[in-house]
């Protein structure tokens, strides 16, 4: 049997898997918090947030309310959807990235 995966294949499993690491990271943090025990550094979980985890840091911040109301930290999180918002239109726009049906 021969494995014959597509490199969208592969990234989508690659962002289902992240977003889903992401979404239990801030809700892991969430949890933390409310244990008063030590929590997961803004870095680390902005960090996984920009690799590809946005879909699931946003779902996690409005379900477990978490870092809402952090004006740095939602800075830099519409920050980094921008960013990927632009590359994946630059990516289309110049025909790194080819979408077909």
């Amino acid at each position: 049997m021969e494995l014959n995966l597509s490199l969208m294949t592969i990234l989508l499993y690659y962002f289902l898997v992240l977003n889903f690491f992401t979404f239990f990271q801030i809700a892991f943090d969430k949890w933390q918090v409310k244990k008063g025990k030590k929590r997961i550094p803004e870095r680390t979980l902005l960090s996984f947030t920009f690799f590809g985890g946005t879909i699931g840091s946003g779902l996690a911040m409005l379900i477990f309310r978490h870092k809402t109301a952090k004006t740095n930290y939602l800075w830099k999180f519409w920050t980094i959807v921008f960013i990927q918002i632009a590359i994946i239109y630059l990516s289309f726009h110049f025909e790194i990235l080819d979408y077909k049906i």
